[in-house]
């Protein structure tokens, strides 16, 4: 029974991690359950409630960060709900097109999200361009709190009990 729960935390853990870089899926909450389900295999002996609590506030700062930066890049550039709605609309869809989906569908939504609204071009370039920073931008910081989550679990395991 041990082996298979190492094994589920270790799924949870490696699909979070994908999914910190893929819009469809919740990376850091994936890899919370993870953690969580390898401190449960030990009854919490090493990694305690306060790790857990910090784990959960790393959680959740990836949630904001998500929110955060998405709506930063777009207000920057004036952006419309429409650029939003397009970029959201461009991850989701990339997603079925592979990593250059992953890449450029969220540019191409917010571009045409932008475009429906306001029938600039120029703006809804603007738009696009800084949606995209702030999705790229958001990423990078989810995978840094990611891996800054899988540090504090891993001494918390290594230096307790």
């Amino acid at each position: 029974m041990t082996v298979a729960l190492w094994i589920l935390a270790v799924l949870l853990v490696l699909a979070g991690l994908a999914g910190t870089v893929v819009p469809a899926l919740p990376g850091a909450p994936l890899v919370f359950a993870g953690l969580l389900v390898a401190a449960w295999i030990d009854g919490f002996a090493r990694v305690g409630p306060w790790t857990l609590a910090v784990l959960g506030i790393l959680t959740a700062a990836t949630i904001a960060v998500d929110v955060l930066s998405t709506t930063l890049g777009a207000k920057k550039a004036g952006a419309s709900r429409g650029a939003l709605v397009g970029a959201a609309i461009g991850a989701v869809v990339g997603l079925f097109l592979g990593l250059v989906g992953v890449l450029v569908g969220p540019f191409v939504g917010a571009l045409i999200g932008e475009f429906a609204v306001r029938r600039d071009w120029r703006q809804a370039g603007k738009a696009g361009v800084a949606t995209w920073i702030g999705l790229a931008v958001g990423t990078a910081v989810k995978i840094a709190i990611v891996f800054a989550m899988l540090g504090v679990f891993a001494l918390a395991y290594l230096f307790s009990g």
